[in-house]
């Protein structure tokens, strides 16, 4: 086990990743965009990821080796507290390293299907979806809604609440901030074509 020094900074990031999209086992992309109800069930978790660069500036810069790591904070007496661990895989220096780390208990997320409209002779569908999540928390905190468009690699958002940042040919974020014992929510719609 190898142990680093103090003061390295890692990032608490927040993802509400609302779509349980695991339980059906499709690899057809034909079978993902016939099935009516896919991607309406609601994960309510929105998990907490631990991000820092492996670099020298942050007290590290060297190959890590593949292993557990563990995250302390110091609270407001400056007692150091645990606040989660994971495991990395091999990882040279000057990577940027992204770690799971539970899931909070204060902040959770809300995803319903609010409109769908599928037209099989034309090749196109509409599909609206709600995300709300909630703060429980007595500060401000930014999370990311990430949104998998997966019923076809034709798509566009015609409709949304919120600005997004695309991340990959299906893959969309919106990045929000929520107010202390707040909520947020974010509605859009996207046009499938095929």
């Amino acid at each position: 086990m190898t142990n680093f020094s103090a003061g390295i900074h890692a990032q608490r990031l927040f993802i509400y990743d609302g779509a349980q999209t695991a339980q059906y086992g499709y690899y057809n992309p034909d079978q993902i965009r016939g099935d009516v109800n896919y991607g309406t069930a609601s994960n309510p978790k929105v998990w907490v990821m631990e991000e820092f660069k492996n670099s020298e500036n942050n007290h590290l810069g060297m190959a890590l080796p593949k292993g557990k790591l563990r995250f302390y904070r110091r609270d407001t007496d400056g007692h150091l507290e645990f606040v989660g661990e994971n495991t990395i895989d091999h990882t040279p220096k000057d990577e940027t390293i992204r770690v799971y780390t539970g899931n909070a208990f204060d902040v959770v997320g809300e995803r319903k299907r609010t409109n769908y409209h599928v037209d099989s002779n034309q090749h196109w569908m509409d599909e609206s979806f709600e995300i709300r999540i909630r703060n429980h928390k007595k500060d401000p905190v930014d999370v990311r809604a990430v949104e998998h468009l997966y019923r076809w690699t034709n798509w566009k958002l015609i409709q949304q609440s919120s600005e997004f940042n695309k991340k990959n040919a299906q893959t969309i974020e919106f990045p929000v901030t929520i107010a202390p014992n707040g909520e947020r929510v974010i509605t859009y719609t996207v046009h499938y074509s095929w």
